[in-house]
């Protein structure tokens, strides 16, 4: 298993999908239609199992079958402490920390089976090293910004999140549990950009940090 840089290894990252508002609006005539004919009302959840750790700095070889990824930039919420059931008014109590998180998948446009191939492949969640809590006054107000060879493409904030930290972990606590060290992704941004094996990505997030990893050929 990868050695993250500040030693702390996540049990559990779990991300959430369509928490940006731009990201949900983008998709909302579809989720009215078969087979589920409703948005959902729930966070629709994932897991990057360790297999995908990875760390700022190290490169990231893709399959030989993946000709590009989506580089989904996330503000990863490290827990602190066991949190079981945790009321949204005393959910930031349990925040640690912060990392920069890469939320690589690859392409693909159905939303409606669990994109384990797409997600969980090898390398596919790269994090930066922690941002104590301190240092982050709001996470519920940061800039994020994407880099590919030097080119910005990409800016968002986590004022568009649909649910803000205390309220996503309120919800995931609500049926598992997190203990110390796991990791709570926000979401991914609408139109996240794609990158190839050559490119090279930074993420920053002020006051988090920063996270680059180059793309390689397999």
């Amino acid at each position: 298993m990868l050695e993250l840089p500040d030693g702390i290894q996540p049990r559990t990252v779990v991300g959430v999908l369509l928490n940006y508002r731009q990201a949900y609006e983008a998709l909302a005539g579809a989720m009215s239609e078969a087979p589920y004919k409703a948005p959902p009302v729930a966070p629709v959840l994932y897991i990057k199992p360790a297999n995908t750790y990875a760390a700022d700095g190290q490169a990231i070889t893709l399959p030989s079958d993946v000709a590009e990824v989506e580089v989904g930039a996330c503000l990863g919420v490290v827990i602190g402490r066991r949190a079981t059931r945790v009321a949204r008014a005393s959910a930031m109590d349990y925040v640690s920390g912060y990392r920069v998180v890469a939320d690589l998948s690859v392409p693909h446009t159905n939303y409606y089976r669990p994109a384990l191939k797409q997600r969980c492949r090898d390398g596919f969640c790269p994090m930066s090293a922690i941002a104590p809590a301190g240092r982050v006054h709001d996470p519920d107000r940061l800039d994020i910004t994407v880099s590919i060879d030097g080119t910005t493409v990409l800016q968002a904030n986590t004022g568009d999140l649909i649910r803000p930290v205390a309220s996503l972990i309120e919800d995931v606590t609500a049926f598992m549990t997190l203990e110390a060290g796991d990791l709570l992704l926000v979401g991914v941004p609408a139109r996240s950009p794609h990158a190839r094996a050559g490119q090279q990505y930074e993420i920053a997030i002020p006051g988090v940090g920063t996270l680059t990893n180059r793309l390689l050929f397999p």
